[in-house]
């Protein structure tokens, strides 16, 4: 009697923890339909390592990461909760065009052959504020190829570790923006055009994507 009450608080002490193997280990062919949020994607491509809900991410920042106003390229673009958009949203700058325009990475925004969770690479989001403070921005929107309706409030720009904090407008390393507050529009659609069709045909989001099991696992229960 002694042996079975043993055998099933070892079964009860097991199951658990194989449950969480199986979670995580699960088959890449299982997790394919899932899709990917743009916490652990910004996670990844930034290295910034905050953890839980997008909306969160700029008050965990705090002591932790330089943070400011202006755009820099490898900095998170943090989004608060706004209208349906409950969890917030963060987005990784990978390129300045000008002083109104951008290019970013992220996940989970616009759906993509009907899906959503979908990668979207060096896609354009366009500072609408009115003091050109990038306190309001609109972004890029696939289902009508084309900025989105809706202007975003932002937080503001988390910036990674191994830089510094922009000493006014933009760190030393990064690229200035254009002098001009009349944004290049002609250089600005081809180079949206190009970046599109290199988004195209580079790889799509897919399990082939950098995963952060465990990260992922957290952002889902919150930080």
């Amino acid at each position: 009697m002694a042996l079975k009450n043993s055998a099933i608080l070892i079964r009860n002490a097991i199951v658990p923890i194989l449950l969480v193997v199986q979670a995580v280990m699960m088959p890449t062919q299982a997790r394919a339909n899932d899709y990917l949020q743009c916490v652990p994607f910004a996670r990844e491509l930034s290295g910034i390592q905050i953890y839980g809900d997008a909306h969160s991410w700029w008050d965990q920042a705090a002591g932790k990461y330089q943070r400011g106003a202006m755009p820099v390229e490898g900095a998170v673009l943090s989004l608060p909760s706004h209208g349906a958009m409950q969890l917030g949203h963060v987005a990784v700058v990978r390129d300045i065009v000008d002083d109104r325009n951008i290019l970013i990475s992220h996940a989970n925004w616009s759906p993509i052959n009907g899906k959503r969770g979908q990668i979207e690479r060096r896609v354009a989001a366009q500072d609408v504020s009115a003091r050109n403070d990038w306190s309001l921005i609109r972004i890029w929107y696939a289902p009508i190829e084309n900025l989105g309706t809706t202007a975003f409030p932002v937080n503001g720009f988390i910036y990674p570790a191994r830089q510094t904090a922009p000493d006014g407008r933009q760190w030393a390393s990064a690229k200035p923006a254009r002098q001009s507050r009349m944004p290049n529009r002609s250089l600005f659609d081809r180079r949206l055009t190009a970046d599109l069709e290199q988004s195209a045909a580079e790889e799509r989001p897919t399990d082939a994507e950098p995963r952060d099991l465990i990260g992922e696992l957290l952002d889902r229960v919150g930080s």
